[in-house]
């Protein structure tokens, strides 16, 4: 029997001794700088197949964000104009004005003093003193009645301040005119307490109308973007195979696919805002020439900024929630056999 000695000093026998052993130095494991280097290369390897990919298919890709795009801008288009809407009837506040009718010996500086009272009273947002005279020359504009009206010996109208209050609520609002009601000069205080109910009844419908189609359009989104991962999933299910056959992880499967919802979100989040930015600039041509025959400069506001973003922001989301779930639901099926 003999030995030898190794490298290190270490000695192993040989010829009819105890089997030979060798011994190795520890390896060290990888740093953070390593593995981090790693991850993004390996999502950067994703995101680059996943871009290619889709461009090898432009027509099917294009039509799918077509499809996600038109789905995203109907809920939106809605909400906007809803809120165009509330702003022609000049939003809820105007439309909730209470009339305070003055009794006839008040005077226009008595008048104006208890404006700025008013004005200054919790829950008003604006308060405007119309006085006698002028309450006559537009009830003579309005009625058509000017001449008649001249015969009269002396002004039936009596001076008015029109309140607006800073939102609306039912109880407020009555609580609001039964103070004003109660101030020195005042004859009446009236508020139209039906029309407030009932454009509130209006926009709150036309509320739940959008919130119900955003719902509906985004499970048919979710469904579109589970549908088309699927189909990429069933083209490439023999390499995803392969893959996980020779020890690719879930997430590592995964990652493309997820690349792929969010970049089908990405761009129907955009063609979503440039048709919402085009109709509603094409819609506006007619508001506008209507409008002017009304003698109002009224005109659509476009899309605001924000959101815009926020759109973008939500079909990004979506398109990631469709392909997780796609993904999570065939990945049982991809283990090798």
């Amino acid at each position: 029997m003999s030995a030898t000695r190794n490298p290190d000093g270490k000695s192993t026998e040989r010829a009819g001794g105890a089997p030979t052993q060798t011994v190795h130095k520890p390896v060290d494991d990888p740093d953070f700088g390593t593995l981090l280097r790693a991850w993004l290369e390996s999502h950067r390897a994703s995101l680059v197949d996943s871009v290619s990919r889709l461009l090898k298919h432009p027509i099917g890709s294009l039509f799918t964000c077509l499809v996600m795009a038109v789905a995203l801008s109907l809920p939106m288009g809605l909400a906007l104009l809803l809120d165009n809407i509330e702003r022609l009837g000049g939003s809820w506040q105007r439309a909730a004005q209470i009339s305070v009718f003055m009794k006839l010996d008040v005077t226009p500086a008595t008048g104006q003093a208890l404006r700025g009272e008013v004005a200054g009273m919790p829950g008003v947002a604006e308060a405007e003193w119309v006085s006698r005279e002028q309450a006559l020359e537009e009830f003579q504009q309005l009625s058509g009645l000017g001449e008649a009206l001249k015969e009269l010996p002396d002004n039936p109208l009596p001076g008015v301040i029109l309140v607006t209050p800073d939102e609306v609520d039912k109880e407020r609002l009555e609580a609001l005119r039964q103070t004003l009601a109660e101030l020195p000069g005042v004859q009446q205080a009236q508020l139209d307490l039906v029309w407030v109910e009932r454009l509130g009844a209006i926009l709150r419908l036309g509320d739940r109308f959008v919130f119900g189609l955003t719902v509906l359009l985004v499970a048919t989104l979710l469904l579109v973007i589970g549908n088309t991962i699927r189909l990429h999933i069933e083209n490439r299910r023999t390499e995803i195979e392969v893959v996980k056959l020779v020890g690719g992880t879930d997430g590592y499967v995964r990652r493309p696919f997820l690349y792929m919802g969010v970049l089908y979100g990405l761009g129907a989040g955009l063609i979503a805002w440039l048709l919402l930015a085009y109709g509603l600039g094409w819609l506006n041509e007619a508001v506008v020439n209507l409008a002017g025959l009304y003698g109002s400069d009224f005109g659509l506001a476009g899309v605001p900024a924000g959101d815009g973003f926020s759109l973008v922001l939500g079909a990004l989301l979506l398109g990631y929630i469709g392909a997780w779930l796609a993904v999570a639901r065939h990945l049982r099926e991809l283990a090798p056999r």
